[in-house]
């Protein structure tokens, strides 16, 4: 694993701890789920030449699943 990439996958980690708190409203959900999502996405497409796409579909993905789930109470 290069530097570059260890740096990044520090950043994402950061960045997911930030946004993981559960929202009450499904777009508070869905924005955080998407914002994970387009992160991740970009890390993991990014292993493979294409972390724009990997966000995109990542994003797209976590925003999905956070809109349709319920909060646990």
């Amino acid at each position: 694993m290069s530097f570059h990439v260890l740096k990044l996958t520090v950043a994402i980690a950061g960045l997911g701890l930030l946004t993981a708190a559960c929202g009450e409203r499904p777009v508070d959900r869905a924005l955080t789920g998407g914002a994970i999502g387009a992160a991740s996405g970009a890390v993991v497409g990014s292993t493979v030449g294409s972390p724009v796409t990997g966000a995109v579909l990542g994003g797209a993905a976590g925003a999905t699943i956070g809109a349709v789930t319920a909060p646990e109470r």
